[in-house]
């Protein structure tokens, strides 16, 4: 194994994570190179094939299962941190039928978790996520599903959350909410899969160990330049199950995929999540 290709978004949870890792702070021995892209690029680049490790969305993984597997760490679960429907006015929940919705990519765990709670909503637009506050704003759609750094900033447009999806599915599986792992290739086979799984937590507990390093890193790469957005945006998405997901987190992913398969979401597999 002599080079490994690694995709992960520009995101601060996701630079912090990875900060060791490609910049040589570990001992791990394989050359790494990493592409930055937003997560609906970086699901598709996948797709087709492109990445040896790439941090997608747990819809995109559920495409994904037969070329690659998750690994333990690094991944995007949590609570209280899930997709918001915004917009500017007061809308009742019940009413997303009849409006026009931008989602930030129709891989994206946040599509899939709407579909999930309301299969009727039709009108949907594709935006990148962080034009999607503007879109909404400007009045180009009705309503739009947010992510990443957005949920910290729509307010100051004044827009309102009248859907908050992670709440909706806390309150529906008592489970945390899976929004996003790393995946690695299965052909790498079970020794390298672990021994990156382990290089990955290493990187994590760098990070959390030596921030003013990483900060720099984090901050030229993030959307939102604030302090306080970038800081809030990694509390809220790096928590205990990126350095592992244990057994609440596994549960919380087997049960997406398998609400999903049951909606005819996702395609069924046999696959195994992670490596055996």
């Amino acid at each position: 194994m002599n080079r490994i290709k690694i995709g992960y978004s520009p995101c601060p949870n996701d630079t912090y994570i990875f900060y060791a890792l490609v910049h040589g702070k570990l001992t791990y021995e394989p050359f790494v190179s990493e592409v930055l892209a937003d997560i609906e690029t970086l699901n598709n680049m996948a797709m087709s094939n492109e990445l040896d490790v790439a941090k997608v969305s747990f819809h995109a993984f559920a495409h994904l299962r037969e070329n690659y597997c998750l690994l333990h760490a690094g991944g995007a679960l949590g609570r209280g941190c899930g997709p918001l429907v915004i917009s500017k006015k007061e809308t009742e929940i019940n009413s997303l039928q009849n409006l026009c919705v931008a989602i930030p990519g129709k891989m994206t765990t946040a599509a899939l978790l709407l579909r999930l709670y309301d299969s009727n909503i039709e009108d949907i637009v594709v935006l990148p996520f962080d034009k999607i506050i503007e879109a909404v704003y400007r009045g180009d759609v009705d309503a739009g599903l947010i992510i990443h750094e957005s949920r910290f900033t729509y307010q100051q447009y004044g827009l309102k959350s009248v859907l908050d999806l992670g709440e909706w599915w806390e309150d529906t599986t008592g489970h945390a909410i899976p929004l996003g792992g790393i995946l690695i290739r299965r052909e790498l086979g079970t020794d390298h899969i672990k021994e990156f799984d382990s290089a990955l937590r290493a990187s994590v507990e760098f990070a959390h160990s030596n921030f003013q390093q990483v900060r720099d890193y984090v901050c030229s790469h993030a959307q939102e330049i604030d302090d306080s957005v970038i800081q809030a945006h990694i509390d809220l998405y790096v928590n205990k199950f990126t350095l592992d997901y244990g057994s609440e987190g596994e549960a919380a992913i087997t049960d997406l995929l398998m609400r999903a398969e049951n909606a005819d979401l996702i395609p069924a597999s046999t696959h195994s999540i992670f490596v055996s």
